[in-house]
């Protein structure tokens, strides 16, 4: 018996792991497989039996003792997504196996199924995406499929301080929450990101980070709740109340609701990224009963919301790295491709002792579809791209005012089923 420990295990707890026989071993050799008996380590072996147990990744171990093999991590995020649908409905449940033999044959796609029952596979670009759906339409799943279009996935943020502060009270009115949005640092966004200040350090060893390097106010820092989404995400909920009553009884409430908030935000539903909200002031009623999870939890929620939208809220768009090859007869193509994609070239070299020269150029994801068929036809099929993920930028203007930002913001609510118009502020805000 072996066990298998999931990415999520912790040693000493049950959770992720699963304790089952292996029924044999396998040697792989091109397309023959070969049974063995025992094998000696360093080498690469199959193992009969334990795949319904894992999803990517994990750690098959005979050891009680033993820790969990470090989890990949990848450059790219997965930000271009599509719904991908059968064309006959009896073959639904061979679509869903074959979502799940996809994700455990690609360590970067994520598979996941939105609340509107539509099935999305997110991969790091167009072309990542192509080569997954040829995938599972010939090998994996083997019925013919419908793809919808490919979809961007965006980030929201806020732009300055809020205007006022927000107070929103519980619906039976008798607790209320001040707040304020804040943007975050982009530098400290990333940081977070990357997992270099996490939940999991030292309170005061952060604090004294962010006030050194983020000019934060270091008791302020120490008092950070959470951060979220998925309590490890780019925003942070800060509570900078003074001498309130009752204050810890209804943190747990206030931190799930802040992962809710974050996690689909008040005018697209998409993520927030970059943004710090903190808590000015609670005033709670005295009974343990009427400041239940009930009271709480909405009431956070849309001061969190109203905090957003008084903060000139905006969308961040992931941008790709585009690295081009290409002659110097080229070039004067490729800048007409780049500049009617929004794109721009920050850096161009030529490789010593070759004609060839190296474009870096930043190109927006949403611009990037076809994007490699566009430049081959500009180019007479000379230059080369590859688009890796680099960074969130921040797009220009409102996603509360008319302009570029809220009619991709009515794009995503429209594609979600939502009502068109983004929500009004007094639908988060109260008065006193």
């Amino acid at each position: 018996k072996v066990r298998i420990q999931g990415p999520n295990y912790i040693p000493g707890k049950k959770e992720d792991l699963f304790v089952k026989n292996i029924q044999r071993t396998i040697l792989m050799m091109g397309r023959y497989i070969e049974p063995i008996e025992n094998c000696p380590a360093g080498n690469i072996v199959g193992l009969v039996g334990v795949d319904q147990f894992l999803l990517k990744s994990g750690t098959i171990t005979t050891s009680e003792t033993a820790h969990n093999m470090k989890v990949m991590k990848f450059s790219v995020s997965p930000v271009v997504r599509v719904a991908v649908e059968v064309k006959n409905a009896n073959d639904l449940p061979k679509l869903v196996e074959g979502l799940k033999r996809l994700s455990k044959s690609d360590p970067c796609v994520q598979c996941l199924t939105s609340e509107s029952g539509e099935h999305i596979i997110a991969g790091a670009g167009e072309l990542h995406l192509e080569i997954c759906l040829k995938d599972l339409e010939e090998d994996h799943a083997q019925v013919p499929i419908k793809v919808g279009d490919p979809v961007v996935s965006y980030r929201e943020t806020v732009q300055s301080e809020s205007a006022i502060t927000c107070l929103s009270k519980s619906p039976n009115k008798h607790n209320r929450i001040f707040m304020k949005a804040v943007p975050l640092n982009e530098e400290l966004t990333d940081e977070i990101e990357d997992g270099k200040i996490t939940p999991r350090d030292d309170p005061k060893i952060r604090a004294r980070a962010l006030a050194e390097k983020y000019e934060w106010d270091p008791t302020e820092a120490r008092k950070i709740w959470c951060f979220g989404p998925e309590t490890t995400g780019p925003n942070v909920l800060v509570d900078t109340t003074k001498a309130v009553q009752y204050l810890n009884e209804i943190k747990d409430s206030c931190v799930a609701a802040f992962q809710w908030a974050t996690k689909e935000g008040p005018a697209a539903e998409e993520p927030l990224r970059g943004c710090r909200f903190n808590i000015l002031d609670v005033a709670l009623h005295a009974d343990a009963i009427h400041r239940g999870g009930g009271q709480i939890i909405p009431t956070c929620r849309r001061v969190v919301y109203a905090s957003c939208l008084t903060a000139q809220p905006g969308l961040q768009e992931p941008v790709f790295l585009a690295d081009i090859q290409c002659p110097e007869t080229a070039m004067g193509g490729i800048y007409g491709v780049l500049n009617r994609r929004r794109g721009h070239v920050f850096a161009e070299e030529q490789r010593p002792g070759t004609p060839l020269y190296n474009i870096k150029a930043y190109l927006p994801v949403a611009e990037s579809f076809g994007f490699t068929a566009d430049l081959r036809s500009n180019t007479g099929g000379q230059a080369f791209p590859q688009c890796v993920f680099d960074h969130w930028q921040l797009m220009n203007g409102c996603s509360n005012e008319p302009g570029k930002v809220n009619d991709v913001v009515v794009g995503i609510r429209k594609r979600k089923g939502l009502s068109e118009e983004v929500p009004p502020l007094d639908r988060y805000l109260d008065k006193m």
